[in-house]
């Protein structure tokens, strides 16, 4: 994660081969971030509406570091 991501922030999320077909990037906005330890918070992101048709879901939490990007 290179910039801080705070709540509201636009971001992209990375799901990986677990999500099947569905792997990949996706977009949304951050709407709440829960402490886990010193060095990792929760991520809830609501996604876009694209991204709510392909996976079937309106919001996912993200914890790795890696799988998550702010965007402008």
């Amino acid at each position: 994660m290179a910039e801080e991501i705070r709540v509201g922030d636009r971001v992209r999320i990375q799901l990986d081969a677990k999500f099947g077909e569905r792997q990949g990037w996706y977009e949304g906005s951050v709407f709440k971030i829960d402490p886990y330890s010193d060095h990792r918070s929760f991520y809830w992101v609501e996604l876009d509406v694209e991204a709510q048709k392909i996976l079937g879901m309106l919001q996912i939490s993200i914890i790795n570091p890696t799988n998550i990007q702010k965007i402008s």
